[in-house]
């Protein structure tokens, strides 16, 4: 066999083992995102009527705002989130709100923005609980339990977004549910969809093999909700 033939023959099956690593890697992406779309649906709740009582609501954050070809918008997610935990609240569903978010610097504070919009709309402030430290859904779940105290407790996000708190939740020893708020039916929310394929392969990896924690956690602190005892 020639040297040609020698490189030819290499490189064939060079291009067959990057090939079957990449199937394998797309197979393995593929198969992690629809067990967490699937394995936690029964706990997801989109019934005011149907949901089960517990005393907090964790609101998991994000923007406000958008920018569009130049233009800000308001975030529907984010509009949806906080409507829906006000909605929990003022249905006897929930006694008290923990919103968590970004707070990463004095130009950007989700949880302070989550708490005014929740005043407007009838929460009482006393009830509003906040976690400047939850920069990603990992450290939003981890510090309920950790810092906040919490097990049984109400997620407040999007189906697709509560489906990967909740399996993060189920990993970390917690027994939360998750109420859904409305979706957005966009090519921006598309957009968001696909990344949540990604998300959820990154969340495999900080819970399954790396055992990632969160960036700050904190001494634990009380949380304040309605007490119908007092």
């Amino acid at each position: 066999m020639s040297s040609y033939q020698k490189r030819k023959h290499f490189f064939r099956y060079l291009l067959i083992a990057a090939s079957s690593i990449i199937i394998a890697f797309i197979v393995l992406i593929v198969s992690i995102d629809w067990y967490i779309g699937n394995q936690f649906n029964q706990f997801i709740y989109s019934d005011i009527n149907q949901v089960p009582k517990r005393k907090i609501a964790l609101v998991l954050g994000t923007a406000k705002y958008v920018k569009q070809s130049g233009t800000t918008y308001y975030n529907g997610y984010y509009v949806y989130r906080v409507q829906t935990a006000a909605k929990l609240y003022q249905a006897k569903k929930v006694d008290g709100v923990l919103v968590s978010g970004d707070n990463s610097t004095q130009f950007y504070d989700e949880p302070s923005e989550m708490t005014q919009d929740l005043i407007r709309l009838g929460v009482p402030s006393e009830y509003i609980n906040q976690d400047y430290a939850g920069f990603r859904t990992l450290d939003s779940i981890v510090r309920a339990k950790e810092v906040f105290g919490l097990e049984n407790y109400t997620i407040v996000s999007q189906t697709f977004h509560c489906q990967r708190a909740l399996y993060i939740a189920n990993l970390k020893g917690q027994n939360p549910i998750a109420f859904a708020a409305s979706d957005i039916q966009s090519v921006a929310g598309l957009k968001v969809i696909l990344r949540e394929v990604l998300a959820r392969f990154k969340a495999f990896l900080d819970c399954q093999l790396l055992h990632t924690n969160p960036k700050f956690l904190g001494e634990p602190e009380t949380i304040n909700y309605r007490d119908y005892r007092r």
